[in-house]
Protein backbone atom coordinates (compact mmCIF):
# COMPACT_ATOMS: atom_id res chain seq x y z
CA UNK A 1 0.00 0.00 0.00
CA UNK A 2 1.57 3.45 -0.94
CA UNK A 3 2.21 5.98 1.69
CA UNK A 4 1.45 9.83 1.29
CA UNK A 5 2.56 12.62 2.93
CA UNK A 6 0.83 16.30 2.30
CA UNK A 7 2.54 19.67 1.46
CA UNK A 8 1.51 22.74 3.61
CA UNK A 9 -0.45 23.97 0.21
CA UNK A 10 -2.78 20.63 0.27
CA UNK A 11 -3.37 20.78 3.95
CA UNK A 12 -4.45 24.41 3.37
CA UNK A 13 -6.43 23.70 0.41
CA UNK A 14 -8.41 20.48 1.28
CA UNK A 15 -8.64 21.91 4.95
CA UNK A 16 -6.96 18.30 6.16
CA UNK A 17 -8.03 18.09 10.08
CA UNK A 18 -6.87 14.36 10.50
CA UNK A 19 -4.46 11.89 9.47
CA UNK A 20 -5.75 9.52 7.02
CA UNK A 21 -4.44 5.71 6.93
CA UNK A 22 -1.33 5.32 5.10
CA UNK A 23 0.10 8.77 5.73
CA UNK A 24 3.34 10.25 7.07
CA UNK A 25 2.65 14.45 8.41
CA UNK A 26 5.71 16.04 7.95
CA UNK A 27 7.19 18.03 10.52
CA UNK A 28 8.25 20.76 8.35
CA UNK A 29 4.85 20.87 7.55
CA UNK A 30 3.31 21.19 10.89
CA UNK A 31 6.37 24.03 11.96
CA UNK A 32 4.61 25.85 7.99
CA UNK A 33 1.29 25.41 9.53
CA UNK A 34 1.51 26.42 13.07
CA UNK A 35 3.61 29.68 12.13
CA UNK A 36 0.99 30.91 9.28
CA UNK A 37 -2.10 30.47 11.33
CA UNK A 38 -3.76 33.49 12.53
CA UNK A 39 -6.58 31.45 15.02
CA UNK A 40 -5.55 30.04 17.80
CA UNK A 41 -8.05 27.39 17.60
CA UNK A 42 -6.73 26.49 14.48
CA UNK A 43 -3.12 26.27 15.72
CA UNK A 44 -4.61 24.06 18.62
CA UNK A 45 -6.28 21.72 15.73
CA UNK A 46 -2.62 21.45 14.15
CA UNK A 47 -0.75 20.49 17.01
CA UNK A 48 -3.31 17.67 17.71
CA UNK A 49 -2.69 16.39 14.20
CA UNK A 50 0.59 16.35 14.94
CA UNK A 51 0.15 14.70 18.65
CA UNK A 52 -1.86 11.62 17.26
CA UNK A 53 0.78 11.48 14.11
CA UNK A 54 3.62 11.16 16.65
CA UNK A 55 1.07 8.25 18.48
CA UNK A 56 0.74 6.28 14.93
CA UNK A 57 4.42 6.65 14.43
CA UNK A 58 3.80 8.54 11.27
CA UNK A 59 5.36 11.62 11.33
CA UNK A 60 8.70 12.41 9.68
CA UNK A 61 11.19 14.19 11.03
CA UNK A 62 14.49 15.66 9.42
CA UNK A 63 17.44 14.05 9.83
CA UNK A 64 20.79 16.01 9.62
CA UNK A 65 21.67 14.68 5.88
CA UNK A 66 18.05 15.70 4.72
CA UNK A 67 19.04 19.41 5.85
CA UNK A 68 22.15 19.15 4.02
CA UNK A 69 20.49 17.42 1.28
CA UNK A 70 18.44 20.34 0.76
CA UNK A 71 20.67 22.81 1.12
CA UNK A 72 22.50 20.97 -1.96
CA UNK A 73 19.37 21.04 -4.11
CA UNK A 74 19.09 25.05 -3.36
CA UNK A 75 22.52 25.44 -4.33
CA UNK A 76 21.75 23.17 -7.69
CA UNK A 77 18.66 24.83 -8.50
CA UNK A 78 20.43 28.43 -7.62
CA UNK A 79 23.17 27.55 -10.06
CA UNK A 80 20.86 26.14 -12.75
CA UNK A 81 19.22 29.89 -12.69
CA UNK A 82 22.41 31.23 -12.87
CA UNK A 83 23.51 29.48 -15.63
CA UNK A 84 20.33 29.99 -17.54
CA UNK A 85 21.10 32.93 -17.15
CA UNK A 86 24.02 34.05 -18.75
CA UNK A 87 25.60 33.74 -15.02
CA UNK A 88 24.20 36.04 -13.30
CA UNK A 89 21.26 34.28 -10.63
CA UNK A 90 18.03 36.14 -11.26
CA UNK A 91 16.44 37.94 -8.18
CA UNK A 92 13.79 36.06 -6.47
CA UNK A 93 10.68 37.02 -4.28
CA UNK A 94 11.16 37.71 -0.78
CA UNK A 95 10.95 34.65 1.11
CA UNK A 96 11.16 32.35 -1.71
CA UNK A 97 14.59 30.90 -1.42
CA UNK A 98 13.14 29.96 2.03
CA UNK A 99 9.45 28.28 0.87
CA UNK A 100 11.61 26.27 -1.60
CA UNK A 101 14.49 24.90 1.17
CA UNK A 102 11.27 24.05 3.48
CA UNK A 103 10.01 22.35 0.20
CA UNK A 104 13.03 20.45 -0.48
CA UNK A 105 13.02 19.38 3.05
CA UNK A 106 9.84 17.93 3.29
CA UNK A 107 10.96 16.35 -0.46
CA UNK A 108 14.23 14.49 1.48
CA UNK A 109 12.49 13.67 4.07
CA UNK A 110 9.44 11.89 2.27
CA UNK A 111 12.09 10.25 -0.18
CA UNK A 112 13.49 8.69 3.34
CA UNK A 113 10.87 7.49 4.33
CA UNK A 114 9.44 5.87 1.41
CA UNK A 115 5.81 8.83 1.07
CA UNK A 116 4.66 9.92 -1.93
CA UNK A 117 4.43 13.60 -1.84
CA UNK A 118 0.98 14.92 -2.58
CA UNK A 119 1.15 18.67 -3.29
CA UNK A 120 -0.49 22.15 -5.15
CA UNK A 121 3.05 23.39 -5.92
CA UNK A 122 3.56 20.88 -8.91
CA UNK A 123 6.40 23.04 -10.63
CA UNK A 124 8.41 23.79 -7.27
CA UNK A 125 8.27 20.28 -6.41
CA UNK A 126 8.53 18.74 -10.07
CA UNK A 127 12.42 21.58 -9.95
CA UNK A 128 13.42 19.76 -6.61
CA UNK A 129 12.36 16.17 -7.59
CA UNK A 130 15.25 16.77 -10.52
CA UNK A 131 17.94 16.66 -8.04
CA UNK A 132 15.95 14.40 -5.34
CA UNK A 133 13.44 11.29 -6.83
CA UNK A 134 10.62 11.28 -5.01
CA UNK A 135 7.09 10.51 -6.63
CA UNK A 136 4.97 13.37 -6.69
CA UNK A 137 0.73 13.45 -7.03
CA UNK A 138 -1.09 16.72 -7.67
CA UNK A 139 -3.79 17.60 -4.91
CA UNK A 140 -6.33 17.51 -7.54
CA UNK A 141 -5.72 13.92 -8.80
CA UNK A 142 -4.93 12.60 -4.59
CA UNK A 143 -8.81 14.47 -3.54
Amino acid sequence: MPIYTFDTSVIIAYKVREVPKNFLLSAVVIAELTAGTLDDSIRKDYEAIRRDAINLNAFIIPTSDDWLTSSRILFWLSQGRRKKSGGKAPKLVAGASQRMFLDALIVVSARRAGATVVTNDWDDFKAIQYYCPVKLIRGSDFF
